[in-house]
């Protein structure tokens, strides 16, 4: 079997990238990759399997670093303020840029849906840091029925789900946040 030379799929993924930037997501097929890259057709197979996996590779690259990017621009200050700026921060890449990715990953199945479910547990443990974090929080605030994780959970799938519906900003979330734990 042929070892596979990182830099070289590093090389598809940036003629991937590149293609769905400059002529849309619908332009990234395996022939226009390989054409952009400069190698065989066969070549691009040897490092994934079909579209869909470039894609998902792409979604997953693009979404570590909205989260590297994230992590370094979290500050102190209160949980809710930064549950704000978190949400505003990730709907606005969602619609500049992570939505047409997303959107074209409908094929994935379960190992790319546990692939982006890993994005999702390190936003939740970010979460966690920040709930830590704040000193402002109530310290009967947690239980041991209602811990940080569960309340982190608890807010990323609505999170999650205010983001896919496209709401303006997370009022009620934040509503309840303030409530449940201050």
């Amino acid at each position: 079997m042929r070892r596979r030379d990182d830099t070289l799929r590093e090389a598809l993924l940036t003629a991937a990238r590149e293609l769905a930037d400059s002529e849309g997501i619908e332009a990234v097929n395996i022939r226009a990759i390989a054409t952009r890259a400069g190698v065989a057709t066969g070549t691009v197979y040897n490092y994934f399997a079909s579209k869909e996996e470039i894609l998902l590779a792409l979604t997953e690259e693009y979404w570590r670093q909205t989260l590297r990017e994230l992590e370094a621009a979290a500050g102190g200050g209160s949980f809710c303020r930064w549950l704000e700026e978190t949400y505003s921060f990730l709907r606005e890449r969602i619609r500049r840029d992570a939505g047409r990715l997303m959107n074209s990953l409908g094929g994935v199945g379960p190992q790319g849906q546990a692939r982006m479910a890993s994005m999702q547990a390190a936003l939740e443990a970010m979460l966690i840091r920040q709930l830590r974090a704040d000193a402002g929080i109530r310290r009967d605030a947690w239980t041991n029925e209602f811990t940080q994780e569960d309340f982190a959970r608890f807010l990323m799938m609505n999170m999650m789900m205010l983001l896919r519906t496209g709401a303006p900003e997370p009022s009620l979330l934040l509503q309840i946040v303030r409530r449940a734990i201050y």
